[in-house]
């Protein structure tokens, strides 16, 4: 008995999309959520593409949201709006940080990552 495992590719074009809608249908999809034979314990064989980064809508009140880490150490909050991270880093990474907090956050989020092309 052999089993093939077919990893499945979506597209998804964010020009003049919401940040929020396109991250949310990336992470739905990387889940596996689409699926009839959905598991929450298992990686879905999905690649997820998002494509024109760079072109989504992002209005001016959300320019201004924050993004933030900490290293763990006293005084190691570092705190960036999200037009400084886009012109620093580029919207791929926006769009990448977004999804990332909208999966699950157990071991299987870095494998889930790694099934994430974001493109400018």
């Amino acid at each position: 008995m052999t089993t093939e495992t077919t990893t499945r590719t979506h597209t998804i074009d964010a020009t003049g999309k919401r940040l929020g809608k396109v991250a949310t249908e990336a992470a739905t999809i990387l889940m596996g959520k689409d699926q009839v034979d959905f598991a929450k314990h298992t990686v879905a064989p999905v690649t997820v593409t998002i494509e024109n980064a760079s072109k989504l809508d992002v209005p001016e009140h959300k320019k201004k949201e924050i993004y933030q880490s900490y290293s763990g150490y006293p005084s190691g909050r570092k705190v960036e709006t999200l037009e400084h991270l886009g012109t620093r880093l580029g919207y791929s990474e926006v769009v990448r940080r977004t999804v990332k907090g909208m999966l699950p956050k157990n071991k299987l989020q870095a494998v889930l990552m790694k099934n994430l092309i974001v493109t400018e």
